[in-house]
């Protein structure tokens, strides 16, 4: 049986973090937690579950996972965020492979817990996500605050049965928090790329994200809530653009 390492980062997780390394229990063999200095409990209940703990300068969310990738002792990683936890059938479905490891890479759908409510439909689910891989098989990529693990060219991914259980958001107020900050994060990260903005884009992307959360991937079945979420994802872009203008203006 392969021998798997755990990598987690944090910033002031301790409403989750319990839930996230219990899940682990079992199933890891070693856990690399990488913390941004957090002021609650967070270094605490990692004491708890003797994990190694790190603290490192958060420099962005990709940048941040590779560094924790770094820190591994063992050649097969399954990286959580702080408000994750593997679902019993996730668990099983890691621990069969762990015995007969067949692919580079291995992917599993994220369920999204929103005020209390499992959403099943949207952008949401199957929000699909690669949490279980080979060591140097690829890296983390993206635009922050947006982090995906990529495969290398000619690696290959397979799927997990299970679910990984994500608690997003336990309010509207700190989805509101959360749009407002995910939005200036974006922005100037597709500043820092040379991407533009325009009045076309200002008005067309944030209308074409909510119709297709909303309509297209069944937003509607998950009532107020589906609603309210492809509200936001219409908000978020709309921002991330507007701030994105506001750049280049400034920079003009």
């Amino acid at each position: 049986m392969i021998k798997l390492s755990a990598v987690i980062i944090t910033y002031n997780e301790e409403e989750h973090l319990e839930k996230c390394l219990a899940s682990l229990t079992g199933i890891a063999d070693e856990i690399i937690v990488v913390d941004s200095f957090s002021t609650d409990r967070t270094p605490e209940i990692c004491k708890a579950f003797n994990v190694i703990f790190i603290q490192h300068a958060f420099e962005g969310y990709i940048e941040q996972k590779n560094y924790a990738v770094a820190q591994t002792n063992f050649d097969y990683i399954l990286s959580l965020d702080g408000d994750e936890a593997l679902s019993e059938p996730l668990k099983k479905s890691i621990l069969k492979t762990k015995t007969n490891w067949q692919f580079d890479g291995y992917y599993c759908n994220r369920l999204n817990n929103y005020c209390g409510q499992w959403i099943k439909h949207s952008d949401w689910y199957p929000d699909k996500k690669l949490r279980l891989f080979k060591k140097n098989s690829g890296k983390w990529k993206g635009i922050n605050p947006h982090d995906c693990y990529t495969l290398e060219v000619g690696n290959r991914a397979g799927k997990l049965p299970g679910n990984l259980l994500h608690w997003i958001y336990k309010d509207y107020q700190e989805h509101n928090i959360k749009v407002e900050r995910f939005s200036s994060i974006a922005a100037e990260a597709y500043y820092k790329l040379g991407k533009k903005s325009s009045t076309w884009k200002i008005i067309y992307r944030p209308s074409w994200a909510f119709f297709k959360a909303y309509f297209l991937r069944l937003g509607f079945l998950d009532g107020l809530n589906g609603f309210i979420i492809c509200v936001q994802t219409y908000n978020v872009t709309f921002l991330k653009y507007i701030k994105l203008q506001q750049l280049w203006k400034n920079k003009d």
